[in-house]
């Protein structure tokens, strides 16, 4: 777990992080009081105003890493305003901490200890491109007036993704690393020298490769492509060949999880078979063609999950699964029995492992709820010992946070969706302003627990409403594939369309004030509500949102080439006459005279994944059509925004909008930096102008 790789191989429009929900990054400005007065609109019993710096602000603390050896601590907090890595020894006081970096324009998201703890690694791109770049920096070189020590680049290729595969154990200076030097859509395999930054070419990516699965000593054991038809190949390396292994199909997953300690066999969570939908852990053994099943859901009810291996044995000491909640199994009597000391000690809330050291003995555990962000406690498992080391926002007046609750509501052709709905706390829920927030992915899902937007949005007086429409993972192979090709004019979008009607037939929601908010994929769910289904929605938030299927495929970032069939087969190929008149119908861009209601666009410049040209196309379109439209764009971010003051001037816009014309609450002040910040990001909409296609 100490040990951390960038992968930034999401697959298709993952949901925006540090845009849609603050988890990573928040603080409260200390300048501004933390509860302010509300507005008219059920003031008198709704809980007090929460300054939105609570929520969107950077956090005091966060991202805490136990070094290899348990005697010091790292962790994620602001330097002159912007976050970066500091470190402790493990038993002092936080206010004896040092900063090891000094980034002073991006906040350093990714970090972690070599293997040895001689080095703190990091990854950085420019203004959100995604070309991460991977840093080093000596912690022990901090100067005695606490100057962090220069950080050294050990990937200085511009245009250039650096992924970090393992540090191997037996040989912590080193790292096994992905570049896309020599093509844009294929990573080569390099061993790197840490102390001296040299490159060694281990494997050149002649064959389409994914992504490659290396084992704890830093040998290639297993490459991962994806077959002419969409399905997953895993591939043994052997030498300089590339031998086929297993094999699953386009609507069956098969995907390695790490190599095995005796770095032959492969941990897998696959799906494949006719008869089976949720996937499972096995262990597939290559000399026998075999797979061993080594944990599934014990209630059926969902995907797997993750899984927890010993720092000091390499065994495999946990398996996780998020059905409504997250729910934990110990493999072996002491983990069960360190579980059992844990729940007692710590409050209510789900458990997350954030570090270990490297002989088991010292953990890290984050404890979050839906209405807390999260502590991260210290404990001892030799002593049965266990500290609350700090609380990453301390002045989020918690009670006065709102319950999310997991619901099921049935579509119009019978299938059961999960979502979770969050209620505003102190008032009836009854014909209450909504805001629907579809997740973006749309691979992926939403999950109980602390969400940033959620609660801002909640304190405002909104009902927020996130569905797991079909396409949504983690609920089995059946009822993912039920996504396919069903955007926006289909079943992806007719759930999202049958949970706004469940809520209004629930007399939840006030079907006068609905509006919908997402980002990626929910901003494309976005676009789509107001286009196909314009009577539903009064007011919609697209951030970083793709509004015409066909450019958006046909533009993905070079290094998603090796999974473009995905796009194809999931979404549509532009190519098949057939499926490229389905995408237009699908695409909000070519619907927009029916949109009627107002429309907010948020977009970073930088974004590789849905470009600006998205955002820019459908403000033309609307202006052209004299719709209310207004557009936010950020210069120096990319899919999602990073920067505190970035996030912040979002948030008075999304308060702003939305109590406009859905009449829920906003805080009046805004603090000028940010007032200032938001006038820079809005867009003059008679200025836009779209590229002519080639």
């Amino acid at each position: 777990m100490k040990w951390l790789k960038w992968t930034v191989l999401a697959i298709a429009l993952s949901s925006v992080e540090l845009a849609t929900s603050p988890m990573s990054i928040a603080h409260p400005n200390e300048s501004n009081s933390a509860i302010t007065q509300s507005t008219p609109n059920n003031s008198q019993q709704l809980p007090p105003l929460i300054d939105r710096e609570l929520f969107f602000g950077n956090p005091e603390i966060t991202g805490a890493k136990l070094s290899p050896d348990g005697k010091f601590l790292a962790f994620q907090k602001p330097l002159n305003g912007v976050i970066n890595v500091w470190v402790k020894p493990i038993d002092a006081p936080f206010d004896d901490a040092r900063p090891v970096t000094s980034d002073t324009d991006s906040p350093i998201i990714f970090y972690s200890w070599n293997r040895d703890g001689n080095y703190i690694l990091y990854g950085q791109d420019k203004g959100g491109n995604e070309n991460f770049h991977l840093y080093a920096v000596d912690p022990a070189a901090v100067a005695s007036d606490s100057t962090p020590p220069p950080a050294r680049n050990l990937t200085p290729l511009d245009g250039v993704q650096a992924r970090l595969y393992e540090g191997p154990e037996n040989d912590p200076n080193t790292l096994i690393i992905g570049l896309n030097d020599r093509d844009p859509q294929v990573h080569d395999v390099y061993r790197l020298n840490i102390s001296t930054g040299e490159r060694e070419l281990l494997l050149k990516n002649e064959e389409n490769i994914a992504n490659w699965v290396v084992d704890l000593q830093g040998n290639i054991r297993f490459a991962v492509r994806q077959t002419s038809d969409g399905g997953t190949e895993i591939l043994r390396v052997e030498g300089d060949k590339l031998l086929s292994e297993y094999t699953c199909g386009f609507e069956e997953a098969c995907n390695p999880v790490r190599v095995h300690k005796d770095g032959k066999r492969l941990y897998l969570e696959t799906n494949k078979g006719e008869d089976v939908d949720l996937t499972r852990l096995v262990l597939y053994n290559p000399e026998t063609k075999e797979s061993e099943l080594i944990d599934v859901d014990p209630e059926k009810e969902v995907d797997f999950g993750g899984a927890l291996f010993s720092e000091a044995t390499d065994e495999l000491l946990v398996t996780s699964y998020v059905g409504d909640r997250l729910r934990i199994y110990p493999k072996n009597e002491e983990i069960a029995r360190d579980l059992e000391i844990l729940q007692k000690a710590l409050p209510e809330g789900d458990i997350s492992l954030a570090s270990m050291t490297e002989d088991d003995r010292l953990l890290l555990i984050k404890v979050s709820r839906d209405v807390d962000p999260g502590s991260t406690y210290l404990f001892n498992r030799d002593t049965g010992e266990v500290e609350k080391l700090y609380a990453s926002r301390p002045e989020l007046p918690t009670q006065h946070l709102a319950s999310m609750r997991p619901l099921r509501y049935t579509a119009r052709d019978g299938m059961e969706i999960p979502a979770y709905l969050t209620l505003p706390k102190g008032v009836e829920p009854r014909n209450l302003p909504v805001i629907i927030f579809p997740h973006g992915g749309p691979w992926s899902r939403d999950t109980w627990g602390y969400d940033g937007f959620a609660q801002f949005l909640a304190n405002r007086g909104y009902a927020v409403f996130q569905p797991n429409f079909r396409g949504s993972t983690g609920y089995g192979k059946a009822f993912l594939n039920a996504g396919n090709r069903e955007w926006g004019t289909g079943a992806m979008q007719h759930d999202i369309t049958d949970g706004v009607q469940y809520l209004i037939e629930q007399g939840i929601a006030d079907r006068d004030r609905v509006g919908i908010f997402g980002g990626s994929y929910g901003g494309y769910a976005t676009l789509a509500g107001l286009a196909f289904t314009p009577d539903l929605y009064a007011a919609g938030i697209s951030l970083v949102g793709p509004s015409n299927l066909i450019t958006l495929i046909q533009s993905i970032p070079p290094y998603w080439g090796p999974i473009a069939k995905l796009f194809t087969l999931r979404v549509g190929d532009p190519e098949n006459p057939e499926d490229r008149s389905r995408l237009i119908e699908q695409s909000p861009l070519f619907s927009a005279k029916k949109i009627q209601a107002p429309l907010l666009v948020i977009q970073g410049a930088n974004d590789p994944r849905v470009k600006q040209a998205e955002s820019d196309q459908i403000v033309v379109a609307l202006r052209e059509l004299e719709q209310d439209v207004e557009y936010l764009i950020a210069p120096d971010e990319g899919h999602g925004f990073r920067k505190e003051t970035n996030r912040l001037a979002v948030a008075v816009a999304v308060e702003q909008f939305f109590a406009r014309y859905l009449g829920g609450r906003a805080q009046e002040e805004v603090p000028s930096e940010i007032q200032s910040q938001l006038e820079s990001l809005t867009v003059d909409i008679n200025k836009v102008a779209v590229p002519e296609s080639e």
